[in-house]
């Protein structure tokens, strides 16, 4: 199969603040704008923005995850652990609204990651995943697969 890139379409409150989210403080490339709508390239993925008020999810939603409360509808990216502490450094000195701040999870697991998950503040979570190696995402223990 020949390389892919995927493809993401979501509603936004704001196209502003997500010019700013998106292309300032995540440093995301602006790709084609058309009335109500900007794309970007998110970390080698292409995103679009769509100015839907009323379409936006937010909080209101149901959260999953023990200590760390992740809205169930959300988006993100899984990156090496050097791009994640670049990435949570951007969003640090920014001053983002976080959802749940930099944190271990599954620690000693062949999953082990970094974690963080903001706002946009145009009504999406955003989560980043850090891993040593990120096709790690997939592993699972022998207990937890499931064989034919």
């Amino acid at each position: 199969m020949s390389a892919t890139l995927f493809h993401f379409s979501f509603a936004v409150n704001d196209l502003d603040r997500a010019r700013h989210f998106y292309g300032q403080v995540l440093q995301c490339v602006e790709g084609r704008t058309l009335q109500g709508r900007v794309d970007y390239n998110f970390f080698g993925h292409h995103i679009v923005a769509h100015l839907a008020p009323d379409d936006i999810v937010g909080e209101k939603g149901r959260k999953i995850g023990g200590a760390l409360s992740t809205p169930l509808r959300h988006f993100g990216v899984v990156m090496s652990l050097a791009d994640f502490q670049q990435t949570a450094t951007l969003m640090e000195k920014a001053g983002v609204t976080w959802i749940n701040k930099p944190s271990v999870t599954q620690q000693g697991s062949v999953r082990e990651q970094m974690l963080m998950t903001v706002s946009d503040d145009c009504g999406n979570a955003i989560e980043f995943k850090g891993l040593n190696t990120i096709t790690d995402v997939y592993a699972v223990r022998a207990a937890e697969s499931v064989t034919a």
